[in-house]
């Protein structure tokens, strides 16, 4: 069972030392095995030659068994996982998207889906725009809304601008730390490619000011 080798090799690197600074990080929301990211990095590709990664479909029961178990290394290790197989990834995933988004969330997680396996995957599936992620922006769970700020934070020139601030002024009265930064960092990040058009959106639009501290750095 490819769970029992994860687990298998995992524990052979288990590290009670990092254990403990790692958990703290992360305010001790999760436990962890203490491996730190490059050696983990370097225990999954290892891992995915083992189980023949590259000729095998999506496993979604993989990901969600991965997904249970209470060291967050083995969150990790899903999200290795996703992008490994992410040319194999599609709309019919965007459900389980949303599971991983809203399930043992943090920004550790949260961010690396918004940006990698849901930015690509409605890039080549535009339609789930108004069927999924326009109810994400309003969505009463804030990583749903963070995740519909971030998605398109590698899109650069193909960046949907009226999108991005629509969905912006739709969160910009948020009170939530996470929203705020997340819409800093949308702004910071797009500005990188029109930094003219983001400067102009600040000064007429009502944003928080950890919003407009981290969207000016770089205009």
């Amino acid at each position: 069972m490819k769970l029992e080798l994860v687990r298998e090799i995992l524990e052979e690197h288990r590290n009670a030392e990092n254990a403990g600074p790692m958990a703290k990080y992360l305010k001790n929301k999760f436990p962890f095995l203490g491996i730190k990211s490059p050696e983990r990095r370097e225990l999954t590709k290892l891992i995915f030659q083992q189980i023949d990664v590259k000729n095998e479909p999506v496993d979604v029961e993989f990901i969600l068994t991965l997904w249970d178990q209470a060291e967050r290394e083995y969150q990790y290790v899903a999200l290795d996982y996703l992008a490994k197989v992410i040319k194999k990834v599609n709309k019919a995933e965007i459900g389980l998207m949303e599971k991983l988004i809203t399930t043992k969330s943090w920004w550790d997680t949260v961010d690396t889906l918004a940006s990698q396996p849901v930015g690509t995957i409605v890039a080549d599936a535009k339609e789930l725009i108004p069927a999924v992620i326009d109810g994400w922006s309003i969505h009463e769970n804030m990583w749903l809304r963070r995740t519909s700020i971030l998605f398109q934070l590698k899109y650069k020139q193909a960046t949907d601008e009226e999108l991005l601030y629509r969905y912006i002024l739709a969160n910009a009265g948020s009170k939530e730390f996470f929203i705020q930064k997340a819409i800093g960092w949308a702004l910071r990040e797009y500005s990188k490619t029109n930094p003219e058009s983001v400067k102009q959106f600040i000064e007429k639009n009502t944003l928080m000011p950890l919003s407009v501290r981290e969207g000016s750095k770089y205009i």
